[in-house]
């Protein structure tokens, strides 16, 4: 398995998305599905050793290439909405994927805010599933070596031949997507897509402040 070292913070269950390591470089179609994850990592950690005393706008400008390269967001976004996705106009999925993206930065970088030494690992053989999906298993390990916090990514092509996650399980188990959908539903039953892009703005200039 291939390792690097990460933060406490990392193990937090606020994110429940992304990590590894390797070389940031071009992407390739032919690239391996751990490729964008283990770019995703390497840029996580990069902003987890500038730390707080980098402000936070400069890492999350940092963050955002390599996330956009391992995520793919519009997929996350539309699944998460749901069924109204559909009926929202196209200036409308553009403006909430903008905040959703904005939303998204912000929580990595929040989370990852700080280095003191846990390893995280990445598989090198995705598990295939039957709809042309590949599962790559990471584990983060603490310093001690004991109980590692399992994060898969269900990967899937993207238009342009590429790799992203489409979800990310934690534990194995638990779907980011089927999380937000939840608390989005709540939210689109409230008040629709204006509420939906309020309330996303408001949780992203909390996590900007701190």
């Amino acid at each position: 398995m291939t390792g690097i070292v990460v933060g406490r913070r990392a193990l937090l269950g606020g994110v429940a998305v992304a990590l590894l390591a390797g070389p940031i470089g071009g992407v390739h179609a032919a690239e391996r599905p751990t490729a964008p994850i283990e770019r995703f990592a390497q840029a996580l950690l990069s902003i987890m050793k500038q730390g707080k005393a980098t402000p936070f706008a400069q890492r999350a400008n940092a963050l955002t290439p390599a996330l956009e390269g391992a995520l793919n967001l519009p997929v996350i976004l539309r699944l998460s909405v749901g069924a109204s996705w559909a009926g929202l106009a196209p200036a409308e999925q553009q403006r909430l994927l903008n905040v959703f993206l904005q939303y998204t930065v912000a929580t990595f970088v929040e989370s990852f805010d700080s280095y003191d030494g846990q390893t995280v690992t990445v598989s090198p053989n995705p598990r295939p599933l039957s709809d042309n999906a590949q599962v790559v298993r990471t584990e983060i390990i603490p310093r001690d070596g004991t109980d590692p916090h399992a994060i898969d990514y269900v990967m899937r092509p993207a238009p342009d031949g590429t790799w992203k996650a489409t979800d990310v399980l934690a534990d194995g188990t638990i779907s980011r997507v089927a999380v937000l959908r939840s608390d989005f539903a709540a939210m689109l039953a409230r008040g629709g897509v204006a509420a939906l892009e309020s309330s996303l703005q408001k949780k992203t200039a909390a996590l900007e402040s701190g």
